[in-house]
């Protein structure tokens, strides 16, 4: 079971996402966050992203937690 933090960064993410990449990905874009694949977004931690994009750090946490874990 895959699990991430607020200190995970989104390299780690993606790179740990397995199957699940896809809906990761896709969740990511639905709240803006477009430049996932940008290669210096891949080194900010989860906070510092849902910082700059004004979203809640502890809920995109468990939305993400909750794709990876289904």
């Amino acid at each position: 079971m895959a699990q991430v933090n607020k200190e995970t960064t989104i390299g780690e993410l993606l790179m740990t996402s397995g199957d699940k990449i896809e809906d990761v990905a896709r969740a990511l874009m639905e709240i803006g966050m477009h430049c996932i694949g940008c290669p210096s977004s891949q080194g900010e931690s989860i906070e510092e992203a849902a910082m700059v994009h004004g979203i809640d750090a502890d809920l995109l946490t468990e939305k993400l937690n909750a794709i990876l874990n289904a």
